[in-house]
């Protein structure tokens, strides 16, 4: 591949990376668990994942830029709407990720429960309270 082609290479990649809150280094700077992404049988770049804690914050952030707003300044409805999608995406797995959601979202924690609780009963399934 030529230098070109690295580059057309990782320009497409580029929007999954920051997606991700990934970072892009050099095959050659490349720790253990980075991810080295080839093409054609030879390493272009590798990328480095975010902490699970860091991903949230992340995709927090990302939501607040999609909104335009900051998070805990939208309605009851949209913010019902971001908890679903961020379950869907697993962040309530991640340690202290219903407080960090709350907080994001300027609610309390016992009601991102029941916005979790809500939608579970609306497709017949349960959910723990912790």
């Amino acid at each position: 591949m030529t230098g070109a082609a690295d580059e057309t290479f990782r320009a497409a990649v580029r929007p999954l990376v920051d997606a991700m809150g990934g970072e892009m280094v050099e095959p050659e700077h490349a720790r253990g668990d980075d991810v080295l992404l080839s093409w054609e049988g030879r390493a272009v770049v590798a990328v480095r994942l975010p902490h699970l804690s860091d991903s949230l914050d992340h995709i927090l952030a990302d939501l607040e830029r999609r909104h335009g707003m900051p998070l805990s300044e939208l309605d009851r409805r949209t913010k019902q709407s971001v908890v679903r999608g961020l379950e869907a995406r697993g962040a309530f797995s991640v340690r202290h990720g219903v407080e960090t959601v709350a907080s994001a979202l300027g609610v309390s924690r016992f009601t991102v429960y029941n916005y979790l609780n809500r939608e579970n009963s609306a497709r017949g399934g349960e959910r723990r309270v912790d």
